[in-house]
């Protein structure tokens, strides 16, 4: 026989198993797949998720996950949907999948990246579902630069009506307090490549192997043009004008910028006897990393030069950069993507990849940065000695670096948390 607490308590029961679950997160991300940095603030940022809201259910509603990428992140993640589609003239999803993301989301998470990418797509969702939505890891700047938008009235009142908007760099937090965007949270969380912890070991062990690269006795170099030269890699609305622009400033940079890396790469092998990887965070790099890195090299030192031809996905990157002893780069992400893995890594920032080189030193790596025009050979080489030369304590110094990045995005998930949970 029943009582009537028991009664009471079935009842209880069957109306909390009855109540529906709470809604998922949209994250929007995955905006191109030419550039391992791209490729690596989504399941950067899908493990900050799966690490503080486990009991949310997660769509990735991406730009592009070709190249390999999909597989990577279904293996990483299993209980991710993804949600391809866009908006039409109507402003309603024009993929079933995507319709199903917007029923079944009650929050928007603007991914890491250069700039608040999505704009469109962030605005559609709130129109149609009311819900609160954020930026996670992002660059804003007061006038366009790099991949930047600049900040203009629509921007402006996009964020204002944000939940929060956790910028990647103190620089862009900056812009935020001049413009008086007055988002419910503003803050510092660093780009979601500090968290991106997938690793290919079984590819990555196998290409260290074959090309002779010893743990700790070798460094990955990675070059870069002033701007990327994007007409070369897929169909652009780029004018003949912009082209030449941009060719004319790439061929006035490329010489001086890529002979201060190969004068590091000399000085570390003459002076340890190990290797040089040379190696690509962009597609179109492979096709560089001859005639401005290799090619140049003394003849002594070319033997001790490993290439690496063939493009790769950011975790065979991150299994190989994890037995380097330390990566020097003129790109962002591979040395982000080496941190996360514990190895030391310097940035050689060029001014026209923007602000977001600001990170390396809100984190505590600046000795790590330089600045391209302002920073000689000789300089980056010193550094690339003695960072190589002291193994222990230069690890030590990146994985402080790397705790402190990480208890940053933490607090700002606990943000996101409280958002989602209303």
């Amino acid at each position: 026989m029943f009582t009537r607490r028991a009664l009471f308590g079935a009842a209880l029961a069957g109306l909390v198993n009855a109540a529906p679950a709470r809604k998922g997160i949209l994250l929007r991300s995955s905006w191109q797949t030419v550039n391992i940095g791209d490729i690596t603030h989504t399941p950067g940022v899908l493990r900050l998720l799966d690490r503080y809201l486990p009991e949310a259910t997660f769509y990735l509603w991406p730009s592009a996950i070709d190249r390999g990428v999909e597989p990577m992140l279904r293996r990483a993640f299993p209980r991710l949907k993804i949600a391809q589609g866009g908006i039409g003239d109507n402003g309603e999803p024009d993929t079933p999948e995507l319709k199903e993301a917007f029923a079944a989301t009650s929050l928007f998470l603007h991914g890491s990246a250069a700039g608040v990418s999505a704009q469109g797509h962030m605005r559609a969702w709130h129109e149609k579902t009311q819900g609160p939505y954020g930026c996670f890891g992002v660059t804003v700047t007061l006038s366009s630069e790099a991949a930047s938008t600049a900040m203009d009235p629509k921007l402006k009142a996009l964020l204002d009506g944000a939940a929060f908007v956790f910028t990647r760099e103190t620089r862009s937090l900056e812009n935020l307090k001049a413009s008086k965007v007055s988002a419910r949270t503003i803050g510092f969380a660093p780009d979601g490549t500090f968290s991106f912890d997938l690793r290919d070991d079984a590819a990555g062990d196998a290409f260290a192997k074959t090309n002779g690269l010893e743990p700790g006795h070798f460094v990955a170099v990675v070059p870069r043009l002033r701007l990327t030269p994007y007409h070369l890699i897929r169909k652009t609305n780029y004018t003949e004008a912009e082209i030449l622009r941009r060719t004319s400033i790439n061929d006035r940079h490329k010489e001086e910028d890529h002979a201060k890396l190969r004068e590091a790469i000399v000085a570390y092998v003459r002076k340890t006897g190990g290797k040089a990887l040379l190696c690509p965070e962009m597609t179109y790099e492979i096709d560089i990393l001859d005639p401005l890195l290799y090619d140049p090299l003394p003849a002594d030192v070319k033997p001790n030069i490993v290439r690496r031809k063939r493009f790769w996905l950011p975790d065979e990157a991150a299994s190989i950069y994890r037995h380097a002893a330390a990566v020097v780069s003129s790109e962002c992400h591979s040395p982000i993507i080496a941190a996360a893995q514990g190895t030391p890594c310097m940035y050689v920032h060029q001014p026209e990849d923007g602000i977001k080189g600001q990170m390396w030193k809100d984190i505590g790596l600046g000795d790590w940065y330089f600045d391209v025009e302002q920073s000689t050979g000789a300089a980056i080489a010193e550094q690339l000695l003695a960072i190589t030369g002291r193994p222990e304590e230069a690890r030590q110094k990146v994985k402080t670096a790397v705790e402190f990045a990480r208890n940053k995005q933490k607090a700002g998930m606990t943000v996101v948390r409280q958002t989602w949970l209303g």
